[in-house]
């Protein structure tokens, strides 16, 4: 059997993190986990100990993951910075979602120009952060008598469960086959709309819910006027499931490869079987 590769993961404590640090021991990789990126000396040190090197890190260090490339430019590790959304190339988000892609797109461009080995994952929309509560403003269980939807609830969504994101980024790390490219997560059975979604739910408690509409206009001021952490969760979701910018392109072979397809062993978690827990 050949050796496993070497993983480090900064910020391997976060939310994300964790489940990226769980399934790289769960494929038999020795796991290394770092916290701290503002000294040089113990990050370089830990760097050249691995062989891939994987941020989880969360909005507030984004900008920060140039300290990383640093240390990687003199080891020379292939590098998946911290993106775990949609693609920072091809979102048009507004504020304040659209300064975090900002960040993660310049990101990008730092490690294509330092010549650094990258993957970026564009794994979507966590099922824990939309599932288990459709997205219902304080709301910790989803509805059963009104549900409010997002634009119209038509275009297409993509929502992955966090095991499977982390499962697809420990097997794309080490393939040479995602070398320098993005690894797009569209499981099938998860490229669903709004209503779709809200759908499945009235089939699992058998009930028909009273829908309301919040259309992209009204959306954006709800989104200008509304306090931290509400106006951020409402500025990605928008992208996504206003205006179905995670669908509305063709991956294309030279630049992308979709994981579901890649990595066909991989049973992921569906939509459907997610909000089973719920019922």
């Amino acid at each position: 059997m050949a050796e496993k590769s070497k993983i480090l993961i900064i910020g391997g404590t976060g939310y994300i993190g964790k489940f990226i640090v769980k399934a790289s021991t769960k494929l038999g990789h020795p796991t290394f986990v770092l916290g701290d990126i503002y000294d040089h000396e113990s990050l370089l040190m830990a760097i050249n100990q691995v062989d891939i090197v994987i941020s989880a890190l969360g909005t507030q260090q984004l900008a920060d993951q140039v300290k990383i490339i640093e240390a990687i430019k003199e080891a020379g590790n292939r590098f998946l910075p911290s993106e775990f959304g949609m693609d920072a190339d091809r979102v048009h988000a507004v504020e304040p979602a659209a300064g975090v892609f900002r960040i993660k797109a310049k990101i990008r461009r730092t490690i294509e120009a330092e010549g650094i080995p990258y993957t970026y994952i564009s794994s979507n929309a966590f099922a824990g952060h939309f599932l288990p509560n459709l997205k219902q403003e304080n709301a910790t269980v989803p509805p059963r008598d009104k549900v409010v939807i997002l634009g119209d609830g038509n275009p297409k969504a993509i929502i992955v469960q966090e095991d499977d994101i982390a499962i697809y980024t420990i097997k794309a790390a080490e393939d040479p086959r995602t070398l320098n490219k993005i690894l797009y997560m569209r499981p099938p059975s998860n490229v669903l709309s709004f209503n779709e979604i809200v759908s499945l739910w009235e089939k699992k408690i058998g009930k028909t819910l009273e829908k309301s509409y919040v259309h992209e206009e009204q959306l954006l001021k709800i989104i200008s006027e509304s306090p931290i952490p509400w106006n951020f969760i409402l500025s990605f979701s928008h992208p996504m499931f206003v205006k179905g910018e995670a669908t509305n392109f063709d991956i294309e072979a030279c630049s992308g490869l979709e994981a579901s397809e890649l990595y066909p062993e991989v049973k992921y978690s569906t939509v459907d079987e997610y909000l089973d827990q719920f019922v």
